[in-house]
């Protein structure tokens, strides 16, 4: 009991999202075919979807993998867990969350100023963008610059392949909307992340308090 409530306490953000994450993936995971297509075209945080229902898809977005569904708790884990333990739970929460919203709405925002000015088709304002990660690579960017050196090297193995199987910056030069948004989120990340200041610097620059003489 004492190492379950340690374990919530320290790691309560990973955690959540990791325990959310694979709840929502086994939901849809049942969903007939269509089903899962309808699920994630709603999802979607596309131009569309987010002039008309920003909110919802930001959210669905990131519970809801658009491949290799099966590796995304690993990866999940790998980042996330090092970053809470660096951050705490609630800077944690704020960097991951800060990347993934920017990250979503730089990317697509570039798809709709180049839809408006006839540089992309119209059809590119509802492409599928559905996934976790952009806040993977925001936990990422934390656990590689404060995390433990465990953590670092988790970290590390989870952005390489991440990079070199995933490919998550394909096509950047190109602004591929992926691209831009996991440099995005790497970049919020990072800028939070030192703005927030992680845990160990937090305590080591605390007020130190003298203990009283015994008797007063």
């Amino acid at each position: 009991m004492r190492l379950t409530r340690t374990l919530l306490t320290r790691y309560g953000v990973a955690c959540l999202y990791l325990a959310t994450f694979v709840a929502a993936e086994l939901v849809y995971a049942s969903l007939p075919v269509h089903d899962q297509a309808a699920v994630a075209q709603w999802a979607s945080t596309n131009v569309v979807n987010l002039r008309h229902d920003p909110v919802g898809s930001l959210v669905a977005s990131a519970f809801i993998p658009s491949a290799f569904a099966g590796v995304w708790p690993v990866l999940i884990a790998l980042a996330v867990f090092g970053a809470n333990r660096a951050l705490g739970n609630w800077r944690t929460a704020v960097v991951c969350v800060a990347g993934h919203v920017v990250g979503s709405l730089v990317s697509e925002g570039i798809v709709d100023y180049r839809v408006a000015h006839g540089w992309l088709p119209v059809s590119d304002t509802r492409i599928l963008d559905v996934g976790p990660s952009y806040i993977v690579v925001a936990a990422i960017a934390v656990a590689l610059l404060y995390g433990s050196w465990p953590a670092r090297v988790a970290a590390a193995a989870d952005f390489a392949a991440l990079v070199l199987v995933g490919h998550i910056f394909g096509g950047l030069t190109a602004l591929d909307v992926a691209a831009v948004g996991h440099l995005t989120a790497i970049t919020v990340a990072i800028l939070l992340g030192s703005l927030l200041g992680p845990v160990s610097k937090l305590v080591r620059h605390a007020p130190h308090r003298e203990s009283p003489p015994v008797g007063q």
